[in-house]
């Protein structure tokens, strides 16, 4: 039987069913697509920045008009109790009708396991001789902050959780209360537990650079994280970046291409190129792509992680010794929107689910995400910790970080107790739905030349 390939954020479209939209919503609809054209002014801007207003505006975006887009089950799961995987599956059709959620993170569909996995990762690799010091970027529920917490106060030495602090960097300001009241459920955290309601993006927010070492967790942030997009008439024409701009009738979007000048995404389509060039040494294919490229030219897209290397630049300057554990989509499905790593935009009413066909047709009421390039995510890592030189002289030996990529259902074997998500007939969602998602783990070494 085939695992589902579907994103977390997908399982709900599993259940969903085709409605009439009503005179009411149909008005809805279209006051938000006024806000869409409202994000772009007189002047065009660029794809990241339309981006980010889609989502993270203060007043229309996505994050701020779905509080609830983060479901918050009340009880954990009894897998142990669930005949099988149809049985599972019955039970998040359930859960999913009985909430006005957009998705439930795998943190929360399987709490506490799969945080504790994580804080026992860390347990395995900290050096608990000081202080343990956690930031956590985008918090969602609190429920990972909680189950670390819990797990790190139940199985390590006292003194390490009477000493440790959690701070979570949460850009929404309901979430941010939402973590508040869940990790404050038990008392002795409280004390250790802290939200700093901010864009963790933001540099000026971090204060003074923290040279203790530290953990910083992402879990489903880098596919929010907002990116640019490029584009080529041909496989052998220059990179173009992609503007957006109002249609002469005011009411709607289109494209506009410049040469290639913005800082931040000349950066990225370096890393791009030395990742791909690097990839490419002696591959027969990529010099059959280029002849075959050559022969058949055709337009090209590319969504670029500039939110990525924007967000791992700022925490390599603020915190050089800072070891991370991020968890996100490797691929996703069903994909309709053009270009290399391209993302869903969906959205849920009333149960029921649908994407769009463009990323300008988000209006503050869609969900924008995009797949990680994992083996890019690495190099985008090495680059802002100051080791990949893009135009150095002399070739590196070392690196300033070890780094390693596993599949969620291997890390978890590695680091959780995947006994306590197996169903009743063996079948484990843990590790079988969960294909399109990885780990990266990146820590400091010694070696700093």
């Amino acid at each position: 039987m085939a695992s589902l390939a579907l994103s977390f954020r997908k399982l709900s479209l599993f259940f969903c069913t085709t409605r009439v939209i009503s005179c009411q919503e149909s008005c809805a609809v279209l006051s938000r697509s006024f806000f869409s054209t409202h994000i772009v002014g007189e002047e065009p801007i660029l794809v990241r920045d339309f981006i980010h207003s889609a989502l993270y505006d203060a007043n229309h975006g996505y994050f701020a008009q779905r509080s609830r887009s983060v479901g918050v089950m009340e009880r954990s799961i009894k897998f142990n109790q669930l005949e099988g995987r149809k049985a599972y599956m019955r039970y998040l059709d359930k859960i999913y009708k009985q909430s006005d959620s957009s998705w439930f993170t795998p943190v929360e569909l399987f709490k506490p396991w799969y945080a504790h996995g994580i804080a026992e990762a860390i347990m395995r690799t900290a050096n608990l001789s000081v202080p343990l010091k956690i930031y956590e970027i985008g918090g969602g529920s609190g429920t990972c902050a909680k189950g670390i917490m819990d797990y790190i106060m139940l199985n390590a030495p006292t003194r390490v959780y009477n000493n440790m602090t959690y701070t979570s960097v949460e850009i929404s300001p309901s979430l941010a209360e939402i973590q508040r009241q869940t990790v404050g459920e038990v008392r002795s955290h409280q004390s250790k537990f802290s939200v700093e309601c901010r864009d963790a993006v933001d540099l000026s927010g971090w204060g003074e650079v923290k040279e203790q070492p530290c953990w910083v967790i992402m879990l489903e942030v880098l596919d929010n994280l907002p990116h640019d997009l490029i584009y080529s008439e041909n496989q052998v024409s220059s990179w173009m970046e992609v503007w957006v701009e109002k249609q002469l009738d005011r009411e709607s979007l289109v494209e506009l291409y410049k040469p290639l000048q913005d800082p931040l995404i000349k950066r990225c389509v370096e890393i791009v190129n030395f990742n791909e060039n690097d990839q490419a040494k002696s591959s027969l294919l990529s010099k059959a792509k280029g002849i075959w490229s050559r022969a058949f030219p055709k337009p090209r897209k590319c969504w670029l992680p500039t939110g990525c290397l924007n967000l791992l630049e700022v925490l390599h300057r603020v915190l050089p010794k800072m070891s991370l554990i991020a968890s996100d989509f490797s691929y996703l499905p069903d994909v309709r929107i053009a270009g290399e790593r391209a993302p869903l935009v969906s959205t849920k009413a009333h149960g029921s689910s649908s994407d769009y066909e463009s990323y300008l047709d988000a209006k503050g009421d869609a969900d924008i995400f995009f797949p990680t390039d994992f083996l890019l995510l690495e190099q985008i890592d090495h680059y802002c910790s100051g080791w990949l030189k893009l135009h150095g002289d002399k070739p590196k030996t070392g690196k300033k970080r070890r780094t390693i990529i596993l599949d969620t259902s291997s890390f978890m074997e590695e680091f959780g107790l995947p006994s306590k998500t197996r169903l009743k007939d063996g079948y484990n969602p843990l590790l079988d739905d969960f294909k399109n998602t990885k780990f990266y783990l990146s820590v400091p070494t010694h070696n700093i030349k």
